[in-house]
């Protein structure tokens, strides 16, 4: 039986006041679409989970086996700030066609104080699904966010 450990633990006499030991704040992070690293206010959306099939053989007594069956991947979405000269993310949108999109790679990195990665997710053969214009509102003064929702074929993390 395997016991799980805080891998953070201070360890050998080292001080407990040394940052490596603090949970990263997920508020900076980096993304990079292909060639293309933009400044976004939030990405969502990388989770991934295995759906259970259950088994039972025609010989048990009622014993349920369990096994791990497809994996799901989550849509994950993008939001940034609109620039006035920044139609990046709706120019991919207007690539998507019947039956046709343009695919890129996506690198998400949340990082350290020093803006060192701590975390890397890299994802695969990503395309535009939806785009979200800003809601526009005459008696707000929030920033104008338009969004993009991807789906994709994939999600690893590298760091």
């Amino acid at each position: 039986m395997s016991t799980l450990t805080n891998t953070a633990a201070p360890e050998n006499g080292a001080s407990v006041t040394d940052t490596t030991f603090y949970p990263v704040p997920v508020f900076h992070f980096k993304v990079t679409i292909g060639d293309h690293e933009g400044v976004f206010t939030e990405v969502s959306g990388l989770n991934a989970s295995v759906d259970v099939i259950e088994y039972r053989h025609g010989m048990s007594k009622g014993q349920v086996y369990k096994m791990p069956g497809i994996t799901n991947l989550e849509d994950v979405t993008l939001k940034k700030g609109v620039f006035k000269t920044d139609l990046h993310l709706y120019e991919w949108f207007a690539t998507s066609n019947m039956q046709t999109a343009e695919r890129r790679d996506i690198t998400v990195s949340l990082l350290d104080e020093a803006s060192e990665p701590v975390m890397t997710w890299q994802i695969t053969n990503c395309f535009v699904k939806g785009f979200t214009a800003p809601d526009l509102n005459a008696s707000s003064n929030e920033m104008a966010v338009e969004s993009v929702e991807l789906a994709h074929e994939g999600i690893t993390i590298v760091s």
